[in-house]
C-alpha cells in the first residue's frame, strides 16, 4: 500500500503547492473539529501525539500509544471521516521524557516507546534524540544524535514487520525552540543555516547506511529546521521569506525531502502559504487550536453570565483557574511576573498552558454544566454576536446549530482551515 504521506511529499517535490499540516493535540473537541473539517474539505488529516502526551506509561494524558490510536480511530469513525483520510504520527520520539536518567536507561525506555508507537499503527515517526541525558555532555555531537536516532529506527522497522504494519515514514532533526513554544522569545529565534541542515542530513544518512537501513532512509521524508517562526506567552515571531531564502534553496537539491516546521501557531494565513511554497511543507499546530477552543468556551461562559443568575452558572473560568493553581507544575516555570500577571497568563497566554488541565474531573464537570445551561437557555443571536461574532454569522446563515459544542468546534475549525487551505494544491492566500 502506498503511503499517503509519501504521495503528498512527492506531489510537493513535483512542483505542486502541496503540503501537510499536523494537529498535535489530544483534546477531543479539537480533534473532532479537525475531523469534521477534513471530511468537508476532503483532505488528509495528520494527528500527532508527543512523547510527553502519550507513552508506554500513559504520558500526561494517561494513554498508551495503542489506547490513543484506538481512540482517534473510533473518533474518526464516529465523525464519518474515511480511514484513508487519517494518518497518525509521533512527535519528538526519543529519550525526551527520561533525560534525568543515564543515557543507556533513557534509551531503553525510548526503544520501548518507539516499538509501542509503531506496533499501534502510528505511521509518521519523528526520531528526536537531540536531548542530553544524565552523564551526557550538555550539547550532543551530531554523530551521537544520529547514532541514537538510527538505533530507534531499527526498532521501528522491526516493530512494523512484527505487527504487520505499513513501513513507517520518518522525520529527523529537531527544531531550535522547545516543543510548545518558548517561555520568552527575547531577541527572537534564528533561521537554521544551510550548513547546519546539511550536516544533520549527512550524519543521519551515513548512520542509516552504516546500520544497514538504506531502505528505511528512502522513507525519510522531512528534516526539522527552524524557519524563523515561534511564539511565547505574549508574542509571535512571523515568517520572513527573505531570511529563509538560502535554507529554502538548500532543500531543493535534496530529492524526496521537505522541511518540517514546528511552532507555526499564530502565523498569518499568508505566512502559512509562504512556508509551504518555500518547502517547509509540513506545518505543525497545537497550542493555537486549544487557544481557540479556550477562547470559545470563555466567550460562552460570558454568554452564560448574561443569561443566568450566579447560583446557576457553571463557573467554568474560575474552575479552570483553580485546577491550574492546585497543580502549577505545567505553567509555573513558564509564566513569570506578579500574581496578577500570572493570573492573566494562565487565562490568556498564547502558549496556552491551560490545555494540560481540560481533562481534570472538576473542569470537565463545569464544561458539561456550561454546555447544558446554554443549550437549555437558547441564547439570542444578538448575545452570541457580541461574544462569538463569526459563529453567530454561521448560525444566521443556517450552516451552524446554536449549540455550545458546535459553536466551540467551529471556532477551532476556523483556525485549522487556514492550515488546510495553505496545504491544498493550487490555492492562494
Amino acid at each position: 500500500m502506498t503511503s499517503p504521506l509519501l504521495e503528498r511529499i512527492a506531489a510537493h517535490r513535483r512542483g505542486e503547492c502541496a503540503g501537510l499540516y499536523a494537529v498535535c493535540c489530544s483534546n477531543t473537541q479539537v480533534l473532532e473539529a479537525a475531523m469534521q473539517l477534513a471530511r468537508e474539505r476532503g483532505g488528509l488529516l495528520l494527528v500527532e501525539s508527543t512523547s510527553n502526551q502519550v507513552d508506554q506509561f500513559g504520558g500526561y494524558t494517561g494513554q498508551t500509544p495503542a489506547q490513543f490510536h484506538a481512540s482517534v480511530q473510533a473518533m474518526a469513525q464516529a465523525q464519518g471521516l474515511p480511514a484513508q483520510q487519517l494518518a497518525l504520527g509521533g512527535d519528538h520520539l526519543g529519550p525526551n521524557a527520561w533525560q534525568h536518567l543515564p543515557a543507556a536507561e533513557a534509551m531503553g525506555h525510548a526503544r520501548e516507546l518507539i516499538r509501542a508507537y509503531v506496533a499501534a499503527g502510528f505511521h509518521k515517526i519523528h526520531l528526536d534524540c537531540s536531548m542530553a541525558c544524565a552523564g551526557d555532555p550538555a550539547r550532543l555531537p551530531d554523530e551521537l544524535v544520529a547514532q541514537r536516532a538510527v538505533e530507534l529506527a531499527a526498532v521501528a522497522e522491526a516493530a512494523a514487520h512484527d505487527a504487520d504494519r505499513p513501513a513507517p515514514v520518518y522525520v529527523i532533526g529537531t527544531e531550535v525552540p522547545v516543543p510548545g513554544g518558548e517561555a520568552a522569545l527575547g531577541g527572537g529565534v534564528a533561521v537554521t543555516t544551510p550548513g547546519a541542515a546539511a550536516q544533520t542530513l549527512e550524519v543521519h544518512r551515513q548512520a542509516f547506511a552504516a546500520a544497514g537501513l538504506r531502505e528505511a532512509w528512502r522513507r525519510v521524508i522531512a528534516l526539522v529546521v527552524q524557519p524563523g517562526v515561534d511564539f511565547d506567552h505574549s508574542a509571535v515571531q512571523h515568517y520572513d521569506p527573505a531570511a529563509a531564502r538560502a535554507l529554502s534553496a538548500f532543500i531543493e537539491g535534496q530529492p524526496g525531502l521537505v522541511f518540517e516546521a514546528h511552532s507555526t501557531d499564530y502565523q498569518t494565513e499568508a505566512s502559512l502559504h509562504a512556508l509551504v511554497r518555500d518547502h517547509f511543507a509540513i506545518l505543525k499546530v497545537g497550542p493555537a487550536a486549544t487557544f481557540a477552543l479556550r477562547e470559545a468556551w470563555f466567550a460562552l461562559a460570558h454568554v452564560e453570565r448574561e443569561l443566568l443568575p450566579a447560583d446557576r452558572q457553571s463557573r467554568f473560568i474560575e474552575t479552570l483557574d483553580a485546577a491550574m493553581c492546585a497543580q502549577p507544575r505545567h505553567w509555573l516555570k513558564h509564566y513569570p511576573g506578579t500574581p496578577e500577571q500570572q493570573r492573566l497568563l494562565r487565562a490568556y497566554g498564547l502558549s496556552d498552558r491551560s490545555r494540560y488541565y481540560w481533562g481534570e474531573p472538576a473542569v470537565q464537570a463545569a464544561l458539561r454544566r456550561l454546555a447544558a445551561n446554554l443549550d437549555a437557555a437558547a441564547p439570542p443571536l444578538a448575545l452570541l454576536s457580541q461574544f462569538l461574532p463569526e459563529q453567530a454569522q454561521g448560525v444566521l446563515e443556517g450552516r451552524l446549530p446554536a449549540r455550545a459544542e458546535a459553536l466551540a468546534r467551529d471556532k477551532v475549525a476556523t483556525v485549522l482551515a487556514r492550515y488546510a487551505r495553505a496545504c491544498e494544491t493550487n490555492t492562494a492566500p
